[in-house]
């Protein structure tokens, strides 16, 4: 499955990419395949996977501030691997070229 997430912090400011920092360290280290964008992450795997990463995001920083939002989209499919890179892909041949990533 593949699961787009962000964690936004409420009352630390107007910038929040120090906790962006924080969380996309703490992805990157879980080994699971993952791509930061502008306003979340994709990460893909097994379902007790992405739970537990996203809730070690969610507890890092909430020992830091004191209110939290996350937003989570799934996309679930049997038996399928390899789709952040293979929906992008599969955008770009009906499109008939490469796109801006």
């Amino acid at each position: 499955m593949i699961v787009e997430f962000s964690i936004v912090p409420l009352g630390v400011g107007v910038s929040v990419s120090e906790y962006v920092a924080k969380v996309i360290k703490i992805v990157d280290e879980s080994g699971l395949p993952y791509r930061l964008h502008a306003m979340g992450t994709i990460v893909e795997g097994q379902w007790d996977e992405v739970m537990s990463l996203i809730k070690k995001c969610r507890d890092s920083l909430m020992e830091e501030v004191e209110r939290i939002i996350i937003d989570i989209k799934i996309d679930d499919r049997k038996g399928a691997t390899g789709r952040i890179e293979g929906k992008i892909k599969s955008v770009e041949e009906k499109v008939g070229r490469q796109l801006k990533k």
